[in-house]
């Protein structure tokens, strides 16, 4: 086995990038990193029927958004057949692999037949040469699969990475198909002639492979080629305790993305998602990179905790750039068919993303600023009244005259007060709701200062 350490990601591209497994491409990531290896992406595209090129675009996109590079690849399967058929031949010829002439009917008879009897349901063998055996004469018109001779005594024994020692028996596995009548080959022999070609050496993956696992260490050894180490991952768990599932709740990177959330909180949380280091709850990626060992691993499965992600997140907001906050609102707002320009955006950004969690909830307060509001008619009764109205026509007439800053306004507001004898909130509460379409908002005077005065006067004549 060669002396570095190679990791990969082989999602298939059936659909968007599942948060399982982006969380499976991040530790094999960082294992690799940690570690001065390379990490490699392929993509598993053999399941011809639901494949599909929007597929493969959104893995990748999410990987960039979560800054998961790689540095091979992406590497097709379907670009691999050659590949494939050889390493077959080379089976076929040493005996570790067979025709077999089987027919989808003969199959589900046998099936039927092994539960009438309370067996075990599996392939029979039927064209599996033996010494001293007969096979069955070739039906005519059926063009066959290859399947594997899989040993039928012993045990396969492997020390997983996260699950510790794990002990299988032959006799559980019957005799697998590994390319199938088109000649397209099947996922778990693909995999083992991939990472072996790709020279890998430590397989992250979750835990619903380990039953793949012995097929796939035998075929290793059917070939002479060296084993990776594995791990595989326990699962994760939605709120409702069952396994996040494309049926059930976001599930797709993409749809975080979408939603306002920051790669570096998600990698933050996807991190602990399952490892931990001690009781480091925040961390940067350098320092995930550092810690990231391959230990710590958690054996149980992980409970998704959206609020948790949540609170991630509103820290890294409170932490970003405020021009980069700018650049994200902006694309919010243009899907909501309103133009903002990340210049004007970046102080709003600065005033109000204490408060949000999110790119979208930050998009959702500025979008005052880009059209009109509509106040409930709960708070323009009860915080417009009859008696303010007189204040806020002189804080108007005010305001198209002062100079347009914070101070300013800061100081209109003040005069006003004092002229009609009001507290401060007894003004500031009408003018947030007419301006701002809200009873609570940051500091009235920086709100104010960001809109244009033609805008502040014009809301405020609603009165």
């Amino acid at each position: 086995m060669t002396s570095k350490i190679r990791t990969r990601i082989a999602p298939s591209p059936t659909g968007f990038l599942h948060l399982g497994t982006a969380r499976t491409a991040l530790y094999s990531w960082a294992y690799a990193r940690h570690h001065g290896g390379e990490f490699v992406l392929r993509i598993e595209d053999t399941d011809v029927a639901r494949s599909t090129q929007d597929s493969v675009d959104q893995i990748l996109q999410s990987m960039h958004w979560l800054g998961l590079d790689y540095d091979e690849g992406p590497v097709y399967q379907m670009q691999r057949l050659e590949r494939y058929q050889a390493v077959i031949e080379q089976m076929l010829a040493a005996g570790s692999a067979y025709r077999c002439y089987t027919t989808p009917a003969e199959l589900d008879a046998l099936r039927e037949q092994q539960k009438a009897r309370g067996e075990k349901t599996g392939y029979d063998g039927r064209w599996r040469p033996e010494p001293g055996k007969t096979l069955p004469p070739v039906p005519e018109g059926v063009q066959p699969v290859i399947r594997f001779k899989n040993p039928r005594d012993g045990e396969v024994r492997w020390d997983d990475l996260v699950k510790g020692e794990i002990v299988i028996a032959n006799k559980e596995f019957d005799d697998l198909i590994i390319q199938r009548a088109d000649g397209v080959p099947t996922y778990n022999f693909a995999v083992v002639v991939d990472d072996w070609d790709m020279a890998i050496t430590h397989v992250f993956r979750g835990d619903e492979h380990i039953n793949n696992t012995p097929w796939q260490i035998n075929i290793y050894q059917a070939l002479g080629a060296p084993l990776p180490l594995f791990g595989h991952l326990p699962v994760i768990l939605g709120d409702d305790g069952l396994k996040l599932s494309k049926r059930r709740g976001a599930v797709a990177v993409s749809n975080y993305e979408d939603g306002g959330y920051l790669p570096e909180a998600m990698l933050n949380y996807l991190a602990r998602l399952g490892w931990s280091h001690g009781d480091d709850e925040l961390f940067s990626r350098e320092q995930l990179v550092s810690w990231f060992d391959g230990s710590h691993l958690n054996k149980s499965p992980a409970q998704w905790d959206a609020a948790k992600l949540t609170w991630v997140n509103a820290h890294y907001m409170k932490q970003a750039d405020d021009a980069r906050l700018a650049g994200l609102v902006a694309a919010q707002l243009a899907r909501r068919g309103q133009a903002a320009s990340a210049e004007r955006l970046a102080p709003m950004c600065a005033l109000f993303k204490d408060r949000c969690a999110t790119t979208l909830e930050l998009a959702d307060w500025l979008a005052m600023y880009f059209a009109p509001v509509a106040p409930s008619a709960e708070d323009v009764a009860q915080h417009v009244t009859d008696a303010v109205k007189p204040a806020l026509a002189a804080l108007a007439a005010r305001l198209q005259t002062c100079e347009w800053d914070k101070a300013a306004i800061n100081q209109a507001i003040k005069d006003t007060i004092g002229e009609h004898t009001l507290k401060m909130p007894q003004l500031a509460i009408p003018v947030r709701v007419l301006v701002c379409g809200r009873a609570q908002t940051p500091s009235v005077d920086a709100v104010l200062s960001l809109f244009a005065r033609e805008e502040v006067v014009a809301r405020l004549a609603t009165a």
